[in-house]
């Protein structure tokens, strides 16, 4: 019997609530030699209140040594092995912007970025253009002409951020990134990883060449890479595996992405705390079981704002305060991964974690929330698709396993 199946046989009804908190990219690093991360220079009362109330520890996101993409990173939180379960970055950011997949759809992220007159990237972001930009740019590359009868299909996600679905027939997504994650550079080639996958590193290579004479003009955001191809192929239901009615709070596409592939109801929330608090307050009125995405901690450690990224654990903080108003019985608090204003970059690093119930282990010592702290918490190092049977069974959502 694999882990799924596993859950799926346990799980059993129980009048309990849990609340599902991921700030993303929380984990970081000191800035130097003996300092402190961003998490333990933040001012925390609520993460420090619940981490002495409850068990800690330390999250590995993949395996030792991996730095994980927000999708598998996410698909692990929500119990599937990363490793077995594979759901590309373009498949989750059609999602996210509510787009109709069908199976064998084959979707692609594209980041509009900036290239030189040498065709390198000076900037994977095109200057962060605002959605207002970036919508528009979308709407231009729709409906490209790429021939094989295949239909060409972009939407714009948030800010610099978009996605194309390639829908046609004998269609597979193995193929490489555009995106050469650096700057200096051009862009990468799209190749084919196998014989089957060569149609659609054909389709690629044209929409790039073909995107880029429709953007030429553009002072900013006059290219495009592509990452994350992959084929939809629908996920087993969260409710149906755990047996609980799920549903996900989040401002950003990706992440509402990831909710829907696996089944939740998805409130998409302002990027404040008074939205994602309401949507919250709503969602509970016919779901008990709330995953709740808080981005900004991410994004300032990937722009390398160390002193930023301490602000925004803080707001996370500060939200996680307001919504344990609205009374959970179980209370988790993790990163899907770190990203480190050092490293400017999702990292391997374990990341802390805190569970809040009625039945945990409290910690001997727990000096705050911390990745120094976590090190000596009950719940000791774990893998981070261990996290959500740990919740489930807190809520008492778990029967015991044989006779």
């Amino acid at each position: 019997m694999d882990r799924l199946s596993l859950y799926r046989s346990l799980a059993r009804p129980a009048d309990t609530r849990a609340l599902y908190f991921i700030a993303d990219g929380i984990g970081g690093l000191p800035r130097g030699p003996g300092g402190k991360t961003e998490l333990e220079m933040a001012t925390t009362p609520t993460f420090d209140r619940l981490a002495n109330e409850g068990s800690t520890g330390l999250v590995t996101p993949v395996v030792a040594g991996i730095a994980p993409g927000s999708g598998p990173a996410h698909l692990a939180l929500f119990g599937f092995d990363p490793l077995q379960t594979r759901v590309g970055r373009g498949v989750l950011a059609a999602l996210g912007v509510d787009f109709d997949l069908k199976p064998g759809d084959i979707a692609a992220r594209i980041n509009f970025c900036t290239l030189d007159n040498n065709g390198r990237v000076t900037d994977r972001r095109a200057g962060r253009i605002g959605s207002e930009v970036g919508a528009l740019l979308s709407e231009r590359l729709d409906g490209i002409d790429l021939g094989f009868g295949i239909n060409c299909i972009v939407r714009h996600v948030k800010e610099y951020r978009a996605c194309v679905i390639f829908r046609g027939k004998s269609l597979e997504g193995n193929v490489t990134d555009t995106d050469p994650q650096d700057t200096g550079v051009e862009p990468l080639a799209p190749k084919a990883l196998d014989s089957v996958a060569e149609t659609t590193a054909a389709l690629a290579r044209e929409f790039v060449v073909k995107a880029g004479e429709l953007l030429s003009r553009e002072e900013v955001a006059n290219g495009v890479l592509l990452r994350g191809f992959d084929k939809y192929v629908p996920l087993p239901s969260f409710a149906e595996l755990y047996g609980v009615k799920p549903a996900a709070v989040a401002a950003y596409p990706m992440y509402r992405g990831v909710a829907r592939a696996v089944g939740m109801t998805v409130f998409a929330s302002e990027d404040t705390i008074e939205s994602c608090v309401s949507l919250t307050r709503t969602a509970m009125e016919d779901h008990d079981f709330i995953f709740v995405h808080f981005k900004s901690t991410d994004s300032r450690g990937e722009d390398g704002d160390f002193d930023g990224k301490v602000e925004q654990i803080e707001l996370a903080d500060q939200t996680l305060a307001e919504l344990l108003e609205l009374d959970f019985d179980v209370v988790m608090v993790t990163g899907d991964h770190s990203t480190p204003a050092t490293y400017r970059a999702h990292s391997w690093h374990p990341i802390p974690v805190l569970i809040r119930g009625p039945h945990c282990r409290v910690n001997a010592r727990q000096d705050g929330f911390g990745e120094t702290s976590c090190i000596t918490g009950a719940l000791g190092p774990l893998r981070s698709m261990d996290v959500l049977p740990l919740v489930l069974a807190h809520a008492g959502r778990l029967g015991k396993y044989g006779a």
